[in-house]
């Protein structure tokens, strides 16, 4: 019993850290202990750990971790990808040292050992796809077709030059500090992929998202059906009613069940758990991006709208103030005039409480054209134009 109890810690505990680390910065756990253990996992134990490194072996120390630290966060680097293969395979190869003995069984056919391979296939092919594809990359040769691609709102984007790249920077563009390059329609720098996602992979990511979440809800529904299978073929139910006397109800046999499924199982109960959070998080990530993309807004410029929206509505919270201050003034030097109800003023409203900055976004043009824009990117379309034109 003591086992079972380990593992199920141990679940809560991987689930508890998996969730703070990855989603602790959202607004729902904003003041809960997930968002301070989110805190120390990014910040506080790596803050830590150089105060110790830099008292136990001095500066020379801090700056052999300072080097390490920016090769694998500020340099293009392949650490992520190896980890994602090395996750993918791993998980993979325990799932069928542990249940491929069980194909087939009782709810499952032998083709799920076939179709399993060809699933974890086409994922890293889309890994592949989305890793060394060109995410859409600016130069002077081909910084006018993305100028006239991308129009600018003069919103968030007005017509400037890359202070790096020395070439005009097309709207939506963004130089990549990592990868040292500017790139059309930038969404963001994918650290897993070891490539940014912009213009021309942004499909690919979507995609490579979508596939890896059916892939884990595939591999925790096919384990569960292995165990429910395995339940069904052993006789377990039938053995707890009629030998050990167990009513014959969910509540009275779902306790026996779960604890045998424990001691027998227990690789197979880790691996369903992981997948099935892995899924849950997937779900999470590609329901964003998806937000996103339908409404033709990058991760980058949600924060370029954030930003415009929070400088806007300070600029108008001060004019509001200066014309209620003016109107207060005015209101005390005017003599002979009838003071107002006491009503009327209860329930006048501030002029602070219109003051709301409306997002503008032009490139949003609705659900269809937006999923069209990302299956086929507008400065793809152009230069098959122009080399239509040309050949013609």
């Amino acid at each position: 019993m003591a086992v079972q109890w380990v593992l199920v810690c141990h679940g809560l505990i991987t689930l508890l850290v998996l969730v703070s680390f990855l989603c602790g910065q959202w607004p729902i756990f904003q003041g809960t202990f997930i968002e301070r253990i989110h805190v120390f996992l990014t910040f506080g134990a790596y803050d830590y750990f150089l105060r110790f490194v830099g008292a136990v072996f001095g500066s020379k120390g801090t700056n052999a971790i300072l080097s390490v630290e920016y090769f694998c966060c500020d340099r293009p680097n392949p650490i992520l990808q190896i980890i994602y293969l090395a996750i993918l395979g791993g998980t993979y190869y325990f799932v069928a040292k542990s249940s491929f003995g069980y194909i087939p069984g009782y709810y499952l056919s032998g083709v799920h050992r076939y179709t399993s391979l060809l699933a974890v296939g086409i994922g890293v092919l889309l890994f592949l796809l989305t890793s060394f594809s060109d995410p859409g990359t600016v130069k002077a040769e081909n910084v006018s077709q993305y100028i006239s691609a991308y129009p600018y709102d003069n919103v968030i984007y007005s017509e400037k030059e890359c202070s790096t790249c020395k070439i005009p920077k097309p709207a939506r563009s963004k130089h990549c500090s990592i990868c040292d390059r500017c790139v059309a329609r930038f969404d963001h720098h994918c650290g897993w992929m070891n490539n940014c996602i912009g213009e021309r992979n942004t499909g690919y990511f979507m995609a490579f998202l979508l596939w890896h979440f059916l892939l884990c809800i595939y591999g925790a529904v096919t384990i569960g059906l292995i165990l429910a299978g395995r339940l069904k073929e052993l006789r377990v139910i039938y053995i707890l009613t009629v030998y050990y006397g167990v009513e014959n109800s969910f509540l009275s046999l779902a306790p026996h069940v779960v604890q045998w499924l424990l001691a027998s199982y227990n690789t197979q109960i880790l691996l369903m758990v992981f997948l099935a959070i892995v899924s849950l998080l997937l779900a999470g990530f590609f329901s964003y991006h998806a937000k996103l993309c339908l409404t033709n807004t990058t991760t980058n410029e949600t924060f370029k709208w954030q930003e415009y929206i929070s400088w806007q509505g300070k600029i108008n919270e001060a004019k509001a103030s200066a014309a209620a201050l003016k109107a207060s003034i005015n209101g005390m030097s005017t003599e002979g005039k009838p003071p107002e109800s006491k009503w009327r003023a209860f329930f006048r409203k501030s002029p602070l409480e219109d003051v709301q900055v409306v997002k503008n976004n032009i490139y949003d043009k609705g659900f269809f054209h937006n999923l069209h824009e990302i299956i086929f990117p507008p400065s793809m379309r152009s230069s098959f134009l122009q080399s239509k034109s040309k050949s013609g």
